[in-house]
C-alpha cells in the first residue's frame, strides 16, 4: 500500500538523470549533477552538454526527487515531437466523437437513483459549512434529506463561484468527493455517485469556461478545435495552478475525482496533455481499496473520458483489465465482513456494480470490432464466467454480435455459479439482445428451449414475469400461434396464484403489446386457446380498458384502406349526429357546410350529411307548421340547394338514386317544386338512361326507380324528355 503513491509519481515524472547509490547513506552529502542540454536551430544538429557539479547537505528525498517538486512536473510538460504519419493519425482520431447511437450518461441517472434507494438514515461530514471552519456532521438523514442536502452544497458551489470565491469552491468539491469513500449505506453508494459526481461535473465545466474566457481577445474566441498555441500566458499560467491546487490535495480519492473533473482543461497546456492523463489517473485507481468503490471510480474516469478523448479507447481498455485483475476483491474477506455488518446478502451487493460495470463496457463496446466480444468472454470464462461480469457484457455489446453467439452465451449461463447473480437475469439480458437480432436459424428453437427450461422454474412471479415479458417477444418474433400459445398458458399458470397478476399489471400489459406487433391476423390470433384467458386476468377496470383500447387500435390498423375509410367514416358519422345547435338552425346548416368541405373523399359521412339536412330542413317545416315565411322558404331552398349539389358527387348509383328522391319528397313536401320536380327528375332520367344497359342485371330495381319516377313527376313533358333520352341512350350504344 505504501509503494503505490510513488508509483503513481513514476508514472507522471519526467525522466531524470540517475544518481549513483554505490556508498549511500542518508547523513553524507551528495553530489548531484545537472545535466543540461543546448539545442541548435538547424534540424539535425548537435547537442553541446555541460556538466556542473556541487556539494551539500541536503534532503534525501531531494535526491529521489531529482531537485524538483510534484507541482513543478506540470509546467514542465511539454508536446513531443511527432511524425507526420502520428500526426495524421492523431487529426483522424481527434475527429471521431461520440454519435447519436451512444446513450448518454444522463439518460441513466434518473434509473439509477430510483433504483438504488435505502431506509437507513445517512451522514454528511462537512468542514466547509460554516466561515469559522469548524467540522460539521449532520446525522441521521433521510435519503430525502441527504439529496436536498447535496443539492445545496451544489448551489453553494455555483454561488461561491459567482462571488469569485474560487479556494471556497474548490473546498466545497474537495469535501464533497470525500463523501465517495464512505460507505456505510452500501445499498445507496451507486445514487450517491451519481449526485457528488453532478457537483464534480458543475465544477469542471465552471473551470473550463472559466480557463476559456480568458483566451478572448481581438481576434475573438477560440474555435472548437483549438490548439495549445493559440493559448495565450495568462490562460495557461491559470489553467496550470488548477492543476498545481489539485496536486497538492493529500488523499487519493478526492485529487483523482477532482483532477479527473477538469480532465478536459488539458486541451489548454498541450496535445497530448489528455492521453497522457489518462493513463496516470487510471494508475491511481489501483490505491483505491475498496471494490466498489474503486469501480465507479473507474466508471467516472470512463465518462469523462468519452466526452473529451472518445478516441483514446486504449486507456479505456486499460482502464477495464485493470477491473478484471482486482476481481476476486468482491469476494475477499473484508468485504464479506462489512455485509455482515450491513446485513446485505451477497447478490444485492453485487447489483450495486452493474451501473458501473455496464457503463465501462458501454464506452469500450462502443463502435467496437466483434474481436473485441470474444477477447471479452475468453476473459469471463478465465474469471470461471462470473455472472455480473457475463450481464454486463451483453447489455453493453451490440444485439447482432451476441445473437450470433447466442448458443456460447447459453454455454456460459449454464456453467454460472447461480448463488451470487441469478441465472433468470443473464437469459433476460439474452432475450433483450435477441429481441433486437436475430439468431442463425438453426439455433432458434434450442435457444427458446434452454431460456424457458429456467424461466418455467422460478418461483417468485416478479422475477418470472420480468423474465417472461422478454422473452415473449422473441417467440413472437420467431415462432407461430402454437409455441405463443404455450408461453401464455405458462404465463397463465405461473400469474394466477395468489392473484399474483394484480402486481404485474405493467409487464402483463406489455405482453400483449408484443402479440399484437407480431401477428396482424387477429382471426389466427382469437383462436389462440389461451389469448383470451390471458385478458380475464385484467380485472382493474382501468388496465382492463388500456389494454382493449391498444387492441382496438392495433385491429382498426390492421384493416384494408377501404375498411379503415368504413371505420372512420362510422365514427365521423356518429360525431355529426351528436352535433346540434337547437333552434339556431343556419349555424346547423353551416356546420354541415363545413364539414363536407372536410370530409368529401369519405363517401359514407357525404350520405350522412345529405340526410341530416333533409331532416333539417323538414325539422323547419315542423316549427313553422308548413307555412313558411319568407326567411324560412329561402333557408329550406338551401338546404334542398345544399342536396342537389352534394349528391352527384357520390360515386354509387343507387345511393344517389335513392337521395335523389328523398331530397325531391322533401323539396316537395317544403313547396319548392321547381326545384324538387326538375331537378330530381332530370337528374334520375340521366342516371337510368346512362346505366340501363351496364346495370341490366339489375334492372329490376331500375324498372322500380322508373315507376316512382312517373308516379311522381306524371307530366306529360318530363315522360317525353325520359323517353326521348332513353331512345338516344339506345342508338347511341
Amino acid at each position: 500500500w505504501r509503494g503505490a503513491p510513488w508509483a503513481e509519481f513514476d508514472s507522471c515524472r519526467l525522466e531524470a538523470v540517475p544518481v549513483e547509490f554505490g556508498d549511500y547513506h542518508p547523513l553524507k552529502p551528495i553530489t548531484v549533477t545537472e545535466s543540461k542540454t543546448k539545442k541548435m536551430g538547424r534540424k539535425g544538429s548537435t547537442s553541446s552538454t555541460s556538466s556542473s557539479s556541487s556539494s551539500s547537505m541536503i534532503d534525501p528525498l531531494s535526491s529521489v526527487l531529482d531537485g524538483t517538486d510534484p507541482l513543478s512536473l506540470f509546467a514542465a510538460t511539454a508536446d513531443p515531437v511527432t511524425t507526420d504519419t502520428t500526426r495524421k493519425k492523431r487529426d483522424k482520431d481527434d475527429s471521431l466523437v461520440v454519435g447519436s447511437d451512444f446513450e448518454p450518461w444522463s439518460s441513466k441517472r434518473g434509473e439509477i437513483l430510483a433504483r438504488y434507494t435505502t431506509t437507513e438514515k445517512l451522514s454528511i461530514v462537512s468542514a466547509l459549512l460554516n466561515d469559522f471552519g469548524s467540522q460539521k456532521e449532520l446525522l441521521n438523514l433521510t435519503q430525502q434529506d441527504y439529496m436536498n442536502r447535496i443539492e445545496d452544497l451544489n448551489q453553494s458551489l455555483k454561488d461561491a463561484w459567482a462571488s469569485d470565491q474560487k479556494v471556497k469552491a474548490l473546498k466545497i468539491v474537495i469535501q464533497c468527493s470525500k463523501l465517495l469513500s464512505d460507505t456505510t449505506v452500501i445499498q445507496f453508494y451507486p445514487s450517491k455517485f451519481v449526485l457528488i459526481t453532478d457537483i464534480l461535473d458543475t465544477f469542471g465545466k465552471l473551470v473550463y469556461e472559466r480557463i476559456l474566457s480568458m483566451c478572448l481577445d481581438n481576434r475573438g474566441s477560440l474555435p472548437d478545435n483549438f490548439t495549445p498555441e493559440s493559448v495565450n500566458d495568462t490562460a495557461k499560467e491559470t489553467c496550470l495552478n488548477w492543476f498545481f491546487k489539485i496536486a497538492s490535495i493529500r488523499e487519493l480519492i478526492p485529487r483523482f475525482y477532482v483532477e479527473a473533473a477538469i480532465l478536459k482543461c488539458n486541451k489548454f497546456l498541450s496535445k497530448t496533455g489528455i492521453s497522457e492523463c489518462l493513463p496516470r489517473l487510471t494508475a491511481m485507481i489501483r490505491g483505491i481499496g475498496d471494490p466498489l468503490v474503486a469501480v465507479y471510480a473507474r466508471a467516472y474516469l470512463c465518462r469523462v473520458g468519452m466526452e473529451v478523448a472518445p478516441h483514446l479507447k486504449e486507456s479505456l481498455n486499460k482502464n477495464f483489465f485493470d477491473f478484471l485483475l482486482t476481481f476476486k476483491q468482491m469476494h475477499g474477506d473484508t468485504v464479506q465482513n462489512q455485509l455482515v455488518v450491513q446485513c446485505v446478502e451477497i447478490p444485492s451487493y453485487l447489483t450495486l456494480y452493474s451501473p458501473a460495470i455496464d457503463w465501462i463496457l458501454q464506452c469500450i463496446a462502443y463502435r467496437a470490432p466483434e474481436v473485441l466480444l470474444t477477447e471479452m468472454m475468453e476473459r469471463c470464462k478465465k474469471l470461471g464466467n462470473n455472472a455480473l461480469l457475463l450481464n454486463s457484457v451483453m447489455s453493453a455489446f451490440r444485439a447482432e454480435f451476441i445473437a450470433a453467439r447466442s448458443m456460447d452465451f447459453i454455454g456460459m449461463i449454464k456453467e454460472c455459479d447461480e448463488s451470487g447473480f441469478p441465472k433468470h437475469l443473464l437469459f433476460r439480458s439474452l432475450g433483450l439482445n435477441l429481441a433486437m437480432a436475430d439468431p442463425p436459424e438453426c439455433d432458434r428453437l434450442q435457444i427458446l428451449n434452454e431460456a424457458w427450461k429456467v424461466i418455467t422454474k422460478l418461483k417468485n412471479p416478479q422475477d418470472y414475469i420480468n423474465c417472461a415479458e422478454v422473452w415473449v417477444e422473441y417467440t413472437c418474433r420467431h415462432f407461430t400461434k402454437r409455441e405463443v400459445n404455450t408461453v401464455l398458458a405458462d404465463v397463465i399458470k405461473h400469474m394466477t396464484p395468489d392473484r399474483a397478476f394484480e402486481d404485474a399489471y405493467p409487464q402483463l400489459h406489455s405482453i400483449i403489446q408484443k402479440i399484437i406487433t407480431y401477428f396482424h391476423d387477429f382471426s389466427v390470433l382469437f383462436s389462440a386457446e389461451k389469448f383470451l384467458p390471458f385478458l380475464d386476468m385484467f380485472q382493474k377496470e382501468s388496465v382492463r380498458v388500456e389494454v382493449c383500447k391498444c387492441i382496438m387500435e392495433a385491429f382498426i390498423n390492421a384493416l384494408t384502406l377501404e375498411d379503415e375509410k368504413r371505420m372512420l367514416a362510422s365514427l365521423i358519422n356518429g360525431f355529426i349526429k351528436m352535433v346540434s345547435f337547437g333552434r339556431d338552425f343556419e349555424q346547423q346548416l353551416s356546420f354541415y357546410v363545413e364539414a363536407r368541405s372536410m370530409f368529401c373523399n369519405l363517401e359514407p359521412v357525404l350520405v350522412q350529411l345529405v340526410h341530416s339536412v333533409n331532416q333539417l330542413a323538414m325539422e323547419t317545416r315542423k316549427v313553422m307548421k308548413g307555412n313558411h315565411s319568407r326567411k324560412t322558404a329561402a333557408f329550406v331552398r338551401a338546404c334542398v340547394a345544399f342536396c342537389f349539389i352534394t349528391i352527384p358527387s357520390l360515386t354509387s348509383i343507387f345511393a344517389r338514386l335513392n337521395l335523389y328522391l328523398n331530397s325531391g319528397q322533401v323539396a316537395l313536401a317544403n313547396q319548392c317544386l321547381s326545384q324538387g320536380k326538375i331537378g330530381v327528375c332530370f337528374n334520375c332520367i340521366i342516371i337510368l338512361s346512362c346505366q340501363k344497359t351496364e346495370y341490366y342485371y339489375e334492372s329490376h330495381k331500375l324498372h322500380y326507380y322508373e315507376n316512382i319516377l312517373w308516379w311522381l313527376f306524371s307530366d306529360f313533358s318530363f315522360v317525353y324528355v325520359y323517353r326521348r333520352i332513353n331512345e338516344a341512350h339506345v342508338v347511341t350504344f
